[in-house]
């Protein structure tokens, strides 16, 4: 397949679960839905809900997923619907990304504005359930822990992860709003984090080179490297025993963890 119909750069692709649809969201504006279950690929449907670039985009079912722009705002659509399910218009600046949790009902995005805020699609109105403001600078990045409702650790509470400019990374109790823990040792720029798989560790990432692990429930960290240039992704493996960052010097390195 060789999907054309953008008219700008590409920003984000996410597949749908079922993997007949991949979503895409493009500087020009718009985000499309592209029908690839077959020999040749199509557009299933294009959204053009937003005023300015589309930074991020994200599925919340096989057929619903969150977009975000440059223009401050989020929409949520829907395959089939030709306007927005939700709209969501707190942010005072570009939202850098949206994020949907495990259970599918709560998304987080985060702006320039240097809030996070988490928005509750089983609620009317548009206010979001939680207005995150604590950090000093941009938040770049979330992650939703891979815990609570619909997850693979149901028993563990939920979490969300900021990443910001200001150096800090922060974790935030959902269920009543309060941050967590501040995981406050890196001296630049945060620009990653993903959670282990179980949920129970955070890896984060550094314009400067800096990668920490950090135990979520201790608000420490337990492992630490320092590689050439700056970090702009972090992973871990299905088995939690190794980490790997990607490198502004061309390289990845991954990293052995075990406790």
């Amino acid at each position: 397949h060789t999907l054309r119909s953008h008219r700008g750069p590409i920003f984000s692709l996410k597949w749908n679960k079922t993997g007949n649809y991949l979503l895409s969201g493009s500087y020009d504006k718009s985000t499309i839905v592209w029908d690839v279950s077959g020999d040749v690929g199509f557009v299933k449907q294009q959204f053009n809900f937003h005023e300015a670039p589309a930074l991020d985009v994200d599925w919340k079912d096989d057929v619903t997923f969150a977009s975000c722009s440059t223009d401050m705002a989020v929409h949520v659509c829907q395959v089939g619907s030709d306007r927005p399910l939700r709209s969501y218009a707190g942010h005072a600046d570009e939202v850098n990304a949206v994020k949907w949790d495990p259970s599918g009902t709560l998304l987080a995005s985060c702006s320039d504005d240097c809030s996070a805020k988490v928005w509750d699609l089983t609620k009317s109105g548009s206010e979001p359930l939680h207005d995150f403001k604590s950090h000093k600078q941009e938040i770049y990045t979330i992650k939703w822990s891979p815990t609570g409702t619909g997850s693979k650790n149901p028993t563990k509470p939920l979490l969300l992860a900021t990443a910001s400019f200001d150096g800090s990374v922060r974790l935030w109790n959902v269920q009543d709003g309060s941050c967590y823990r501040v995981l406050s040792r890196h001296r630049d720029s945060v620009y990653s984090v993903a959670f282990s798989p179980s949920g129970d560790y955070l890896a984060s990432g550094s314009l400067a080179g800096q990668l920490y692990v950090w135990n979520v429930e201790q608000g420490v960290h337990v492992r630490s490297f320092k590689g050439k240039g700056d970090i702009f992704e972090v992973a871990w493996n299905v088995e939690e025993t190794r980490v790997a960052s990607c490198f502004s010097s061309n390289v990845v390195e991954v990293i052995d963890f075990r406790i």
